[in-house]
């Protein structure tokens, strides 16, 4: 059976295009400006065409060329473009150069002209004045013949399976015509526990701290935990499984702290705030905080608060991010912390996007089928790129992200540094 195809703008490594292919789509296309997460992204999704350029520069009819689709219908559009999200006075918001990337999204759609868009973003925009830009991008699609489905809704990513608190904005259209989808129902989610309780202790592995990823034993696993290693079934997930080593334990870096910091983290109870470095320590038998990616490379690389682990003196790994983050152990992300953790960060867990894709396909009318054939993943060296090779094997500009800057630490200012604990360490950075 012809699956549904569909095409990712703002891709990032690709939390998006994972919830809409375990809906039981095919993605055919990803555009991301960032050249590491272009090569995470082309590592999870070999067959998919990963276009490394900003959609200001690209058009629909060179993504139809680079997924090689010719004229056929595509079934969606999807993806989250950054905004401001205010307007200037007397100026339509889409009219404001810091909003350009939402009216190229708007402009791809019309291009394509998908069956259906799904416009993923902030839950600030439905708030104040913000809301004032988000009714200029309705129009901006009625006008182009979609029908909006209203009111918009902000999801919580705990009610879709995930289990973290994250809200998100999904505004999604048809072509006109076409029936509109419903939002997904609220459920509920896993725990913390249940997440990362059957991951072996990442200290306990010495190659960690020069590596992310080592050979080793899984603890007894929960169902949410057996999900994401391929070994239960889950009757809603379409992907097409992917071909992966379930002995190795991957993504896992260690961080360095100092043993204040431990001794710290070790008295904070469960669910608190460390006072100091203001890091929330997980309770197991609730939910993660909102992850988030931290400040790019051009404004000094900044970490966002980790959440620490539940219950060893050391902040959270990637891959346990990534388990609190709805991905399966065979999705991988650049080898360093600080990438990985922006990959994580920036993206739709993929359970999240998922809810939202399958109710794409119930209103199309069609009945997924879950691929029988396993896929391989990418070339592990995709992992390990630094911005020059990356951009290199593009074949893009290494200038199309600015440098990543490493603050510099000034003596006078340790005991203000100190109080800020992991965001001025070096290992942070590694």
């Amino acid at each position: 059976m012809t699956r549904p195809i569909g095409i990712d703008l703002f891709a990032g490594a690709g939390g998006l295009s994972l919830g809409f292919e375990s809906a039981g789509f095919d993605v055919v296309a990803a555009v991301e400006i960032d050249p590491i997460h272009c090569a995470a992204h082309e590592f999870n999704f070999p067959l998919c065409a990963t276009v490394c350029k900003s959609v200001v520069d690209t058009t629909g009819a060179e993504l139809r060329q680079r997924a090689g689709i010719g004229q056929r219908d595509v079934d969606v559009v999807f993806g989250g473009a950054p905004c401001q999200g205010f307007s200037l006075i007397g100026k339509r918001a889409l009219e404001d150069p810091r909003n350009h990337l939402v009216h190229h999204f708007v402009r791809i759609v019309t291009e394509l002209r998908p069956k259906y868009f799904v416009f993923e973003n902030v839950k600030g925009l439905t708030l104040g004045q913000h809301k004032r830009f988000l009714q200029e991008v309705v129009e901006a699609f009625q006008n182009q013949g979609y029908t909006v489905l209203l009111p918009y809704r902000v999801l919580n990513a705990r009610e879709h399976g995930v289990p973290q608190d994250r809200k998100r904005l999904f505004l999604i259209g048809a072509r006109e015509g076409l029936p509109l989808p419903s939002y997904p129902a609220a459920g509920t989610g896993a725990t913390v526990a249940e997440a990362i309780g059957d991951l072996p202790e990442a200290e306990g592995f010495p190659e960690l701290w020069s590596s992310d990823a080592v050979r080793a034993r899984f603890r007894k696993r929960s169902r949410y935990a057996a999900v994401l290693r391929n070994e239960v079934v889950d009757d809603a997930d379409f992907s097409h499984p992917r071909r992966f080593d379930a002995s190795m334990l991957t993504s896992s870096a260690l961080t360095e702290h100092t043993e204040l910091s431990r001794r710290r983290f070790a008295e904070t109870a469960q669910g608190k705030v460390e006072p100091v470095s203001r890091f929330l320590k997980l309770d197991p038998a609730g939910v993660c905080n909102t992850l988030r990616a931290g400040t790019a490379s051009d404004r000094g690389a900044f970490t966002s608060p980790r959440p620490i682990h539940p219950h060893s003196p050391r902040v959270i790994t990637v891959r346990e991010a990534a388990r609190l983050h709805s991905y399966p152990d065979w999705f991988r992300f650049h080898v360093t912390k600080w990438h990985g953790f922006r990959q994580i960060g920036n993206s739709v867990p993929p359970l999240l996007g998922r809810a939202v894709a399958a109710e794409l396909v119930r209103a199309m009318g069609i009945v997924p089928a879950r691929p029988r054939s396993e896929r391989e993943l990418g070339n592990t060296q995709l992992l390990g790129m630094t911005m020059d090779e990356a951009a290199r094997h593009f074949g893009v500009s290494n200038q199309v992200i600015s440098k990543r800057r490493i603050p510099h630490r000034q003596p006078a200012a340790a005991a203000t540094a100190g109080a800020q604990l992991n965001l001025i360490d070096q290992a942070e950075y590694a």
